[in-house]
C-alpha cells in the first residue's frame, strides 16, 4: 500500500520482546566497548575527522552518490573547486553537516528540530525547511509509487513536533535508547519532512541520538555501511511496517532487530578500526621521537592522522613553523618511509599510506 497512518509516539505496544532484549544486550555491550576504546586516541578530533569522512562516504553511497577514498582525501585538501567533482562535494557537505550537528548536540544537550533543519540545510545547500507543497511520493526502481508521505505542511510540522518530544523527553518512554533510536529513524523516514536529503539527514539523526543519550561521546559509529551492504532488507523492513498499517507489531520487531544487529556489527568493526589507528599512532610516535628528538612536537603526529593526505600549509599552520621548516619535517618523514609524496597540480601532497590503507580496508570490508 502507498498510504500509512503514521502513529503518534510513543507506540502503544512494548517492543522489548525476548528476542529484542537479547540483541539489545549485545549491541549495548559493543557500544560501551567502542566508547572506551575511543579514549585510547589522545586527540578526539582525529577520530572525528577520519571516521566522519568514512560515514559521509558510506551514507552517500546509500543514495547512489559514489566516490572513492582517494578523491575524498584530495577534496579534503581544499584544492580548487574546479577539480572537485559533484559527488565529492556532496560527501564533504555530509561531513560538514554531521560535525555541525554533533557540536550543537554536545553544546545544547538537545536534538532539536532546528538542529535537524540545519543539518539538512548543510547537506543540500538550501533553506527550504520542511515540505509545504503537496506532490511528494516515493517510488521503486520501476517507477511505481510505493509510499506517499504526509502531504500538508501542518501535518508534517505536527508529526515532527511529536518526534522532537519523543527524542528529547526521556520520561515519555521507558524503552531502551537503542530501541527508541530504531523507532525514531523509521518515524523520520516515514514523515519524510524535507524535499531532499531525507535519507542522509535521517542517518545523521541516528548518530546524533547516540551522542545525545551518552551511548557514544564521539560521532564515530558509521551505521551507513551496514545499510549499504543490506540495502534491500533496509528498505523492505521500512516498507513492511507501512504495508501492515494497524497490525504491524511483528514488522516493528523485525525492524528493531535489524537496527540492533547493525549497531552490534558496525560497533565491532569500528572497535577494530580504532584499535588499528591507535596502534599505528603509537608506532609513528616512537619513530618520530627517535628521528626528531627535541624537535618532535605532538602537533606533528596529530597533523599526520587528522589529514591522511596532508600538505605543507597544514603543517605550517598546525606546528606554527615556517614553510622551509615544514618542508624539512615532511621530507624527512618521507625518507623514513612513513609518508609518500605525490604532486597534484603544482603543490606536493604527503600521504599517510598505512593510515589510508587501514581506512580503505575497513571501508571495503563487507558486513555479513
Amino acid at each position: 500500500m502507498d498510504t500509512y497512518n503514521i502513529p503518534r509516539l510513543p507506540l502503544s505496544y512494548d517492543l522489548e520482546t525476548k528476542a529484542v532484549l537479547k540483541q539489545l544486550n549485545l549491541a549495548n555491550k559493543k557500544l560501551a566497548e567502542l566508547k572506551g576504546v575511543a579514549l585510547t586516541i589522545p586527540n578526539e578530533s582525529i577520530l572525528i575527522s577520519t571516521l566522519t569522512l568514512q560515514e559521509a562516504k558510506d551514507s552517500s553511497e546509500v543514495e547512489n552518490i559514489v566516490t572513492t577514498q582517494d578523491e575524498l582525501y584530495k577534496a579534503d585538501l581544499e584544492l580548487r573547486d574546479s577539480i572537485i567533482k559533484a559527488a565529492e562535494k556532496e560527501v564533504m557537505n555530509y561531513r560538514k553537516a554531521l560535525i555541525s550537528g554533533y557540536e550543537q548536540v554536545k553544546k545544547n544537550h538537545i536534538l532539536s528540530l532546528n538542529t535537524i533543519k540545519e543539518v539538512q540545510s548543510a547537506l543540500e545547500n538550501n533553506n527550504a525547511g520542511f515540505r509545504k507543497v503537496p506532490g511528494t511520493s516515493l517510488k521503486n526502481n520501476r517507477g511505481e509509487v510505493v509510499y506517499t508521505p504526509p502531504q500538508h505542511g501542518a501535518d508534517i510540522e505536527s508529526y515532527m513536533a511529536n518526534l522532537e518530544l519523543f527524542i528529547n523527553e526521556h520520561e515519555r518512554s521507558d524503552l531502551d535508547p537503542l530501541v527508541k533510536m530504531a523507532i525514531i529513524h523509521h518515524q523520520f523516514e516515514s514523515i519524510h519532512p524535507f524535499y531532499d536529503g531525507n535519507g542522509r539527514t535521517g542517518r545523521i539523526v541516528i548518530i546524533l541520538y547516540l551522542v545525545l543519550t551518552g551511548l557514544l561521546d564521539l560521532p564515530i559509529l558509521y551505521l551507513s555501511r551496514y545499510i549499504t551492504h543490506n540495502k534491500g532488507e533496509y528498505y523492505r523492513l521500512i516498507q513492511d511496517i507501512r504495508d501492515h498499517d494497524g497490525d504491524n507489531f511483528d514488522q516493528w520487531e523485525r525492524w528493531v532487530l535489524y537496527i540492533l544487529k547493525g549497531i552490534e556489527e558496525t560497533a565491532t568493526q569500528t572497535i577494530s578500526l580504532v584499535k588499528g589507528i591507535s596502534a599505528l599512532m603509537s608506532d609513528y610516535k616512537v619513530k618520530l621521537r627517535n628521528e626528531f628528538g627535541r624537535l618532535y612536537k605532538h602537533e606533528l603526529i596529530n597533523n599526520l592522522f587528522f589529514h591522511p593526505y596532508t600538505k605543507i600549509e597544514y603543517v605550517m599552520r598546525d606546528m606554527m613553523v615556517s614553510k622551509n621548516t615544514a618542508i624539512s619535517y615532511l621530507n624527512r618523514i618521507v625518507d623514513m618511509g612513513l609518508l609518500e609524496k605525490m604532486r597534484i597540480g603544482r603543490p606536493n601532497i604527503y600521504i599517510n599510506t598505512p593510515l589510508v590503507n587501514l581506512l580503505m580496508k575497513a571501508g571495503a570490508h563487507p558486513i555479513e
